[in-house]
């Protein structure tokens, strides 16, 4: 919701205050489609040629993360919690081999199964697994050092990928005013061509090629640059669930008490999605 607000008072303040200063706007909008198709195709041009196949979903899944903002609230990491812990605690009690059936075939498992929003996240599900699976393999006798160093890996390269669409977005936004100054130019040369006209003509000319110029200004630091830093925050926000993942294996492997494993998972959530303390015993009781 906010992206959207923020791109209508963008538009209205510049191009109301535009008018508002008396400022005509009919040659603004008569040169803006021209001008918008030329750095328009010239920025699609580039992120064609600078981005495989890919790059360039992942840059448009980037773009829908602006508008629709992190994936995971409170509950999601409550549940998160409530996941890893049941793992880690029926390892503990009942041995290694009692978790092999669900880390596995997580989508059989009945422990995965009632928390399907996690489930559909492959990168969380895998993290999981992955490292569950070596605790299996070695029974248990793994150094948690050594186990926290493979997940810090894992999470070093999920974060590499994740970022992309963010960095490609960065990158437009960065090639934006000179892609600009190339419309502003194509102008230039046009208004060139029609030297011998009246003033009135070449003024509306240049006019209209000074219109690259301002549209890939504010494109770039008006909205693609923003998108950029916008996409970055919400995936980051997103990867914060893979750390309390993090958190509980490792402090879980450490031999540390339940209860101050799970506090130190969810003392580590942001305030605005951590569940309270009884909100994650109360979830525990039972299990």
């Amino acid at each position: 919701m906010f992206p959207v607000i923020g791109i209508v008072v963008l538009i209205l303040l510049v191009f109301g205050g535009f008018a508002f200063t008396g400022g005509n706007l009919t040659p603004v909008l008569h040169a803006l489609p021209h001008e918008m198709l030329i750095i328009g195709g010239a920025a699609v041009g580039s992120l064609i040629i600078g981005n495989s196949g890919a790059d360039l979903k992942a840059l448009a899944g980037g773009l829908g993360k602006v508008f629709k903002g992190p994936a995971y609230k409170k509950q999601d990491y409550l549940d998160c919690i409530l996941l890893v812990s049941t793992l880690m605690k029926m390892m503990r009690t009942e041995g290694p081999v009692a978790v092999e059936p669900h880390i596995e075939e997580p989508k059989s498992s009945p422990i995965f199964q009632q928390y399907p929003k996690l489930l559909k996240d492959d990168t969380l599900v895998h993290l999981i697994c992955d490292t569950l699976r070596l605790v299996v393999v070695s029974s248990g006798t793994l150094d948690p050092h050594a186990v926290e160093d493979v997940m810090d890996n894992a999470l070093k390269n999920h974060r590499h990928h994740a970022l992309k669409p963010a960095e490609g977005l960065q990158s437009l936004a960065d090639a934006l005013p000179a892609l600009g100054i190339v419309a502003a130019v194509l102008g230039v040369v046009k208004t060139m061509g029609s030297i011998d006209k009246p003033p009135e003509i070449l003024g509306a000319m240049i006019g209209s090629a000074l219109v690259g110029t301002f549209l890939g200004v504010l494109l770039a630091y008006g909205l693609v640059g923003p998108f950029a830093a916008r996409a970055k925050t919400v995936i980051e926000s997103d990867a914060a669930i893979y750390h309390t993942v993090k958190q509980l294996i490792i402090a879980s492997l450490h031999g540390h008490p339940q209860p101050l494993v799970i506090e130190a998972a969810r003392s580590g959530v942001d305030h605005l999605n951590q569940p309270s303390f009884a909100e994650v015993f109360d979830g525990m009781r039972g299990r």
